[in-house]
């Protein structure tokens, strides 16, 4: 669809899911939008969870953030005040996994003239085409598609699109203040600066992505008796049985191991840029640590790696045979992670 830029004033983002990856997933579609629409203001609908990640005051894309709480009805009605404060020129559902029929109530009602999104994704469809008036089916399976490609392919719709060097410079923008912070954190915890950094991140959200712990205390110590480097462990909330005990298995073997904590998931990012090596499970610190121009490695078992694989040129990903996380080796990975290694002393 062919839409003059110099007619659209205000766009609306509705993008409320709580998974921080599907979120960060979608941000080379914002960037689209902004490349095309300049001077349009543009609005994301987040949830509660993950808006602060994309949301503050050096971020390229996004002018205004909507925060979807559901929690009271008090707050869906303010939630509704504010998303019908702007008269939207156009509404976009970036559903590019399942299709949202919330999001596309939220889109309707925001009173978006055009209202784009996919009808069917795959066969799927949930019948919310009559809620848009843009709109098309898309096989993303057949053609093992990304999910930030699947997110600019809703943007085609309204033609915004990037090229393939406009993909690579993609990033999550610090402040001063964050790189500051991780300036100081690195000199204050990682002194030798000789020494490699290598971060791990074993938690996940969903069981079936956690490689098991036992296979990272294996892994980490064998990187460690390779390169005496210092060792991090990234938490999330509902990490920390697991972290901890990965952080007491190293400890009766002497190795000391770092635990960022108390900071943002931006700040947290920032110390990752500072690591040598990040191997985590498929979570949403995965894209964080992809965004921030790291070395990743991402472990997948049930989950399609051409799919969800941390997008930067230093990312790589271990697939399972079988779907299974825990058919992955450790021997795989210390083979991977000496690769990236090499590659970032050459």
């Amino acid at each position: 669809m062919n839409i003059d830029p110099t007619e659209v004033k205000n766009i609306l983002i509705v993008r409320q899911h709580n998974q921080l990856g599907d979120m960060l997933c979608s941000v080379p579609l914002f960037a689209a939008l902004r490349k095309k629409f300049k001077d349009a203001s543009i609005t994301l609908v987040a949830s509660p969870m993950n808006y602060k990640i994309l949301f503050n005051e050096i971020n390229p894309y996004i002018d205004d953030v909507i925060v979807y709480d559901k929690s009271t009805a008090k707050h869906i009605l303010r939630f509704i005040k504010k998303l019908r404060s702007k008269k939207y020129d156009i509404g976009i559902v970036p559903s590019t996994f399942s299709i949202s029929r919330t999001s596309h109530y939220i889109n309707f009602i925001s009173g978006a003239k055009i209202r784009a999104g996919v009808n069917s994704i795959d066969g799927k469809n949930k019948k919310v085409g009559y809620l848009l008036n843009v709109k098309k089916d898309v096989n993303w399976e057949e053609k093992k598609m990304h999910q930030t490609e699947r997110n600019l392919d809703v943007g085609r719709l309204i033609g915004c699109d990037l090229t393939a060097e406009e993909k690579k410079n993609i990033s999550i923008k610090l402040s001063k203040e964050e790189k500051e912070f991780a300036e100081k954190y690195a000199a204050e915890n990682f002194p030798d600066k000789n020494r490699e950094i290598i971060a791990f991140h074993a938690g996940a959200g969903k069981v079936a992505n956690r490689w098991d712990k036992d296979n990272f205390v294996n892994l980490i110590k064998k990187l460690y008796e390779k390169y005496d480097c210092y060792i991090v462990l990234t938490s999330g909330p509902i990490d920390n049985e697991i972290t901890d005990y990965i952080k007491a298995k190293l400890e009766e073997k002497s190795i000391f191991v770092n635990i960022p904590s108390g900071m943002t998931t931006r700040e947290e990012g920032a110390i990752i840029a500072k690591t040598s090596l990040y191997i985590t499970n498929d979570t949403g610190m995965m894209h964080v640590a992809a965004y921030m121009n790291s070395n990743v490695i991402g472990l997948f078992g049930p989950t399609n790696g051409y799919e969800w694989a941390p997008i930067n040129d230093k990312g790589s990903y271990i697939q399972s045979p079988t779907g299974d996380i825990n058919e992955i080796t450790v021997e795989s990975i210390f083979e991977e992670a000496i690769k990236q290694l090499d590659k970032n002393n050459v």
